[in-house]
């Protein structure tokens, strides 16, 4: 008798395969247990509900009854939701990296009954073909294998899991110079490095496919802003605007997908992360600050508007992601017909569609993805258009165009809440707020972190779930979850001036010190350490389509030093940084937020201070202004728990001081002396 036992799960993933004939299990004790029991290889197969690919497979191969009987013979089948397991994940995806030479999703692992991997790959036809065998012929040829060359197998596995545990033994010895390493020519050459991969026709970094690389942006930004070097602002900058008028950008909807497949940020892949989304908020919200462009401040509220209307859960969490299928087809949700857009639209469509690059033959495979060739005001002032009228009529079809889109079968969400990804989007949130003042993104940010504390904490203090859905918190939260959530909490404080959430901040610090450190390094595990079900513990240090853990901590060790005088804490986030120094240096693409923080060590933090019974109206004009290397707190009483805020004087009005290293200059009483200051070269 076959069972699928994924029918009982939460996840969107695992339950699209809850009625194949494989007989899948969740990862779990069952089905680790039940290998060893059977002495059968396990066959693990991760994916998520978003991609594209994991789709094809499952429809050519495992709805296939003939398939499904060779796997359920031969092997015990696991079904992984890569975004409920990320440490999984990591651990196989760099195993099957290490085979091959190459990795992606969906990821197909192929482990001993003990759950070393000794084969892998990742997407696998029904019949040969891309000069790859076809999925039977490797089941065929693994089982064979397993019950012919166990040795061979038992010594790849040794092999490969040998591998897993030295790749992972970086950071022990950090023998750089601190002097010669915080030195701004450093920045220089980083900043030179990152321009070399600089695409300068179309903004981005590299070749196709092209990812938004948010935290190479920042560091642009950010560079500019203490260095005054108008080739860094152009590059980040011509970056922003190119995705904004890209077809990467839903021009209908708001929110970004997922990447470009094309240099011209065209062709999307039409997933939408939640990720995504929050760090791009993050990057226009420092490029509005920055420059004042109103097409930016545009574009983070309709991304936020987006993400209210399909990815926010009624109670206060964010949903995961949205899927590039529909329909069985990649991107139908999305994507226009030339006399659909004409019917809907009547005497306004011409001039809409030419905005749009919208024609009848299309720009996408017979369809139309829309996007900008032209800004409004360029092509406004070449068609002698007035901008105001052109763009109240552009917002008036785009609406007629969302509100026929809303009558199509929509992709389908994934509704698992994960902590870490709400972390992220809790900082976007606060940080669309300190550039736009909009009221509803802090009490958003607010409403989003009571809904984390309270519904993903375990009994435990500080401990808490790393996904949640329907009531249930599932897997013990990893580094990143921690991490986020700390950096979020900061933020937190920064816009509402409630320093209880420095706190907590201070609480989960603690927590992450003892229960995910490496001792000797000063680096984090992904895992807690009483966690099991893992071969190693693996340490990322990369920052990919997310900061990795240990980058993120890096900084909140750095500013939680400052606000609670911790020394140490300051101390080794200074050796993180000093371990990865000349990969940094030498990669800031994989290592933007590493590069972001080591940019902050070298210019100085202006260490802000707000006191006084009637702060509220000067401190939510300072959060306006760009001010990225900063911590800010803020107090209308007494507060002696902060050393920033001890014997600073409480006045019925408001005082307002720049420190740096604990030495603050003689307060002044509004933000513009402030920023005077914070400008003046001389303030020492």
């Amino acid at each position: 008798m076959h069972t699928n036992k994924l029918i009982n799960e939460t996840s969107p993933y695992l339950l699209q395969h809850a009625h194949n004939p494989v007989d899948w299990f969740a990862w779990g004790e069952e089905a680790l247990q039940k290998a060893r029991y059977e002495n059968k290889p396990l066959l693990v197969s991760i994916g998520y509900s978003a991609c594209h690919w994991c789709h094809v497979m499952e429809r050519e191969s495992f709805e296939d009854e003939a398939t499904a009987r060779i796997m359920n013979e031969h092997f015990i089948n696991i079904k992984i939701d890569r975004e409920e397991r990320p440490d999984l994940d990591h651990i196989y995806m760099d195993a099957v990296q290490a085979m091959t030479g190459s990795g992606g999703w969906p990821l197909n692992v192929f482990l001993t009954p003990d759950g070393r991997p000794f084969y892998g790959g990742t997407y696998f036809p029904p019949k040969r073909a891309f000069n790859r065998p076809s999925w039977q012929e490797v089941l065929q040829s693994v089982a064979q294998a397993f019950q012919q060359k166990r040795n061979e197998i038992d010594s790849q596995a040794e092999n490969l899991t040998e591998h897993l545990v030295q790749a992972n033994s970086f950071g022990l010895n950090a023998n750089t110079d601190p002097e010669q390493m915080f030195k701004n020519e450093n920045l220089v050459e980083t900043f030179e490095i990152i321009l070399k991969s600089a695409d300068k026709e179309w903004g981005g970094f590299g070749k196709a496919p092209k990812f938004p690389q948010s935290f190479v942006i920042l560091y642009l930004l950010r560079y500019y802003h203490v260095s005054d070097n108008q080739d860094a602002l152009k590059q980040a900058l011509l970056s922003i605007d190119k995705m904004i008028e890209g077809g990467i950008y839903d021009q209908v909807g708001g929110g970004f997908a997922r990447y470009a497949t094309d240099n011209e940020w065209l062709v999307p892949h039409f997933e939408k992360m939640l990720y995504d989304n929050a760090l791009l908020i993050s990057v226009l919200s420092e490029a509005f600050q920055l420059t004042g462009k109103i097409r930016y401040r545009e574009v983070i509220e309709e991304t936020m508007q987006f993400i209210l209307r399909e990815l926010f859960f009624e109670e206060g969490g964010f949903y995961s992601a949205l899927d590039a299928d529909s329909e069985g087809e990649e991107g139908k949700y999305y994507v226009w017909n030339y006399t659909e857009v004409k019917h809907l639209l009547g005497q306004d469509a011409d001039i809409f569609c030419e905005f749009y690059d919208i024609t009848p033959n299309g720009n996408w495979e017979g369809e139309n993805i829309l996007r900008v060739k032209e800004p409004l005001e360029i092509f406004s002032s070449n068609k002698n258009l007035d901008v105001k009228s052109l763009q109240q009529l552009l917002k008036s079809c785009r609406e007629k165009l969302l509100l026929a889109r809303t009558k199509r079968i929509p992709p389908m969400t994934d509704d698992k809440i994960i902590l870490g990804w709400n972390a992220l989007m809790n900082i976007a949130c606060s940080k669309a707020f300190a550039a736009t003042g909009i009221e509803v993104y802090r009490q958003l940010a607010v409403r989003n972190m009571n809904f984390l504390l309270d519904k993903f904490s375990l009994d435990r203090e500080n401990e808490f779930y790393h996904t949640w859905k329907k009531g249930t918190g599932k897997f013990p939260a990893f580094i990143d979850d921690y991490a986020f959530l700390i950096r979020a909490l900061i933020r937190l404080q920064t816009i509402t001036a409630n320093n209880n959430w420095l706190i907590k901040a201070k609480d989960l610090t603690e927590f992450v010190i003892e229960n995910f450190s490496e001792e000797g390094t000063g680096f984090f595990f992904y895992t807690k350490k009483d966690q099991a079900d893992v071969i190693v513990r693996k340490k990322e240090v990369y920052d990919g389509a997310v900061p990795s853990g240990n980058s993120m901590m890096a900084y909140n060790l750095y500013h939680l030093a400052v606000l609670f005088e911790k020394d140490e804490w300051r101390q080794r986030s200074f050796d993180m940084i000093a371990s990865l120094s000349k990969a940094i240096a030498k990669y800031p693409v994989s290592f933007g937020l590493w590069a972001c923080l080591f940019q902050e060590i070298i210019a100085g933090t202006d260490e802000i201070v707000i006191t006084g019974k009637s702060y509220t109206d000067q401190h939510v004009q300072l959060l306006k202004h760009y001010i990225p290397h900063s911590i800010i707190i803020t107090s209308g009483t007494a507060d002696h728990d902060f050393p920033l805020l001890a014997d600073k004087p409480v006045t019925d009005g408001v005082l307002i001081y720049l420190c740096r290293n604990f030495s603050c200059l003689p307060s002044v009483k509004t933000t513009k002396e402030l920023i005077s200051l914070i400008n003046n070269p001389d303030r020492g």
